[in-house]
């Protein structure tokens, strides 16, 4: 009320004035009553006219659309205006700051690796992430308002969503066939509802190959435990000789080779994949390497089969020489136990003309079909059981060679087929590779 007493005294002011100069130019006239009474209204009158004025420019500038600034008159016009573009102005800065916290807050919704959904209360979608839009193959502007029924067929989502409990979430296939998907819906709201998805196709096809790691793991102790405690309780209540004795106690003592053999691959497996990769720094003669592994297979083999050995002794190699040494003799331990008597095999390394550098394996086994090929590094996958327990293969040695190839940098390709034999080549990056001095040329004609 500050402004009340100002203004009404301001019109007294005038009126007063308005008096004075009529009663004064009416003096001419000799109606000096009439002339105080025509200069008061005449001057209270212009006075509302300028107010008028005033109240009009500020209603003009209320219309519009405020970007400019409000009429600067003095009085109560000016006051009304000063407070109105102050107010205007404040909720402004308080609906961009609401604005850009909105902004960030999507932004950070549009960041999660989880697909995020909004639903109003007819189940129609108001607004969705990226991921959630490539999980549930949708356009976030395009089916804007759609209802989320119509474009997302999945029965179980749908009647997940329909049933109304959301205590748990719900998983099930893509239909298009790219994964699995868990959704978890929530209400909020007056009836909206929070879709969150997450694709958990790692995830499962991890369990997957959990449980079946523990099945086979199971499957291969199981074997030789039951033969052992077979043969224990054979000698245990039946009275044998010492012939009988001595083969049922071999036969025992391969078992335990077999669960040892095991064992220790299994260990090898763990540590490769707990541990750091192998620095780039340590450097190893391949020929040192070479000569290991053929002198193990020359061991294994009895000279059932021909070896040849071809390489280059300048020639070094970055990375574990355990690790390294466990792939190569893998390979080439594969290699003697499935060629048959009189066979061939061929060890050799040689060098790319991209700088990387090979180390195969080539033998004249009975090869091994196409399918199979894509499998042949799974843990415990054999393309035929009984053989390979024949042989005492474990069914993790391409595995671990895998492993070592990948933690090197490098990678494993196979070539087989049936009838004509295998080759299993080792590729190693250049960075892993050094001469100590120039190449010789018996490296170029290795394999």
């Amino acid at each position: 009320m500050t402004w009340l007493f100002p203004r009404l005294f301001a019109g007294l002011l005038v009126l007063v004035a308005g008096g004075v100069a009529g009663y004064w130019l009416g003096g001419a006239v000799h109606a000096p009553v009439l002339s105080v009474l025509l200069g008061g209204a005449l001057a209270v009158g212009t006075l509302a006219v300028l107010d008028t004025l005033r109240g009009m420019r500020l209603i003009t500038w209320l219309r519009s659309a405020q970007e400019t600034d409000a009429p600067r008159d003095a009085g109560f016009w000016g006051e009304i205006g000063y407070r109105v573009e102050r107010s205007i102005r404040a909720r402004e800065r308080t609906t961009a700051e609401e604005k850009a916290r909105l902004e960030q807050f999507l932004q950070a919704i549009e960041a999660s690796p989880n697909g995020v959904l909004m639903l109003d209360a007819n189940d129609q979608i108001d607004w969705c992430n990226s991921v959630a839009a490539a999980h549930f193959g949708l356009n976030p502007q395009r089916d804007r308002l759609q209802r989320i029924t119509n474009l997302v067929r999945a029965p179980a989502f749908v009647a997940h969503l329909q049933f109304g409990k959301y205590d748990e979430p719900v998983s099930y296939v893509d239909p298009r066939g790219l994964g699995t998907l868990s959704v978890l819906v929530r209400d909020y709201g007056g009836g909206m509802k929070l879709v969150l998805s997450q694709d958990i196709t790692e995830r499962e096809r991890a369990d997957a190959m959990r449980r079946d790691f523990v099945a086979n793991v199971s499957h291969e102790i199981r074997t030789p435990l039951t033969v052992l405690a077979g043969f224990i309780e054979t000698m245990d209540t039946l009275p044998l000789t010492a012939v009988e004795c001595k083969r049922v106690l071999m036969l025992m003592a391969q078992q335990t080779d077999r669960m040892q053999t095991l064992v220790s691959d299994l260990l090898i497996l763990a540590q490769l994949e707990g541990s750091p990769r192998p620095a780039a720094d340590r450097w190893i003669a391949l020929a040192k390497l070479l000569r290991r592994v053929e002198a193990d297979a020359r061991t294994l083999s009895q000279g059932r089969q021909t070896i040849t050995l071809t390489g280059d002794d300048a020639l070094q190699i970055a990375g574990a020489e355990s690790e390294l040494l466990s792939a190569l003799g893998n390979l080439v331990t594969n290699a003697v136990r499935y060629t048959p008597e009189g066979g061939r095999i061929d060890i050799g390394w040689r060098m790319r003309p991209d700088g990387s550098g090979e180390f195969a394996v080539k033998d004249t086994g009975p090869g091994i079909e196409r399918e199979h090929i894509p499998r042949l590094t799974e843990r415990f996958y054999r393309v035929d059981g009984s053989r390979s327990r024949e042989t005492g293969g474990t069914g993790l040695g391409l595995s671990i060679v895998k492993h070592v190839a990948q933690r090197h940098g490098g990678e494993l390709d196979i070539h087989s087929e049936t009838g004509k034999g295998s080759t299993f080549r080792l590729v190693f990056p250049a960075a892993r590779l050094r001469y100590l001095e120039a190449p010789s040329p018996r490296m170029r004609d290795a394999l």
